[in-house]
């Protein structure tokens, strides 16, 4: 993902667009998640995976501009239900449920109005990684990415990455790249459709960056679970400084679970104080 300039952005089929998560106290995730990354929120219509009719669902914001959903839920059942849900853009709902049956996949919940932001179905891949797809309508997706506060990207952590790659192709048409500590997920044309239209120069800065080719149709990155993990989409949320943000989730009550130094970034990974996991990235690139 690229960061949002003025123009409205869009997703393509097969690019993931949306990231939520569930909790069944509402009030004390906004409080966790507006401390944290100072979002606001605009209460919208119930989101019908979101637990049915009488939920609530707020879209948080930074800047007055769309970037994660919260949503209350009364039902520990729902899949995904108490962690952070990645979604997937498609051009019909029913028909990419119906790609997702075909290729051994499992249609929790089918196709379903979603108050004004689309409509909605809950999934599971062949390997039991609930994921979703949407439809959208009113509301296109996150539309300020990659800036502090907002979502960075979610990765599939696979007990099966092969498996679960040829099932994500046959659905959506990524392309997989190896990068050596796992597999860049590509959706072909991604980074023409940035280029036409809130980022015009992606392909030029990308190339003077040394970016490997391929890289502005990047979406995330299939990489294979720890032996300890449950395998699930990780949500990367960006932030300006890991130290304090990590101080922060502690401040709200919050856990910090691991933290790590790369040449490019430092993360947290952390859990809000109801036990959603996702991780806190510094872009932090060599001096040179």
């Amino acid at each position: 993902m690229e960061m949002q300039q003025d123009t409205q952005r869009t997703y393509p089929e097969g690019v993931t667009s949306w990231v939520d998560v569930e909790h069944r106290d509402l009030a004390a995730a906004g409080e966790f998640y507006g401390g944290l990354f100072g979002w606001t929120f605009l209460e919208a219509e119930a989101e019908a995976e979101a637990g049915g009719e009488g939920t609530r669902y707020l879209v948080a914001q930074l800047d007055g501009r769309d970037v994660a959903g919260l949503a209350e839920s009364a039902d520990a059942t729902v899949p995904g239900s108490g962690g952070w849900n990645t979604y997937v853009a498609v051009d019909d709902a029913d028909r990419a449920a119906a790609r997702v049956s075909a290729a051994g996949g499992r249609v929790v919940l089918p196709p379903a109005t979603a108050g004004d932001g689309g409509r909605v179905a809950l999934c599971e891949d062949p390997g039991g990684v609930p994921f979703r797809l949407r439809e959208s309508r009113n509301r296109p997706g996150a539309q300020l990415t990659n800036a502090p506060g907002t979502w960075n990207f979610s990765d599939l952590h696979s007990a099966d990455p092969a498996g679960a790659g040829g099932f994500y192709t046959a659905v959506f048409g990524w392309e997989l790249t190896d990068a050596g500590f796992g597999a860049m997920i590509r959706r072909p044309g991604y980074g023409d459709h940035l280029a036409a239209t809130v980022d015009p120069g992606i392909h030029e800065r990308q190339e003077s960056a040394g970016a490997p080719p391929g890289f502005a149709d990047a979406i995330g990155w299939l990489t294979e679970a720890a032996e300890d993990e449950r395998p699930g989409w990780h949500v990367t949320f960006a932030v300006a400084d890991r130290d304090d943000t990590v101080a922060a989730v502690e401040r709200l009550g919050g856990t910090v679970v691991a933290t790590d130094d790369t040449d490019w970034t430092r993360t947290a990974v952390v859990r809000d104080p109801q036990g959603a996991a996702f991780t806190a990235s510094q872009f932090a690139p060599p001096a040179n």
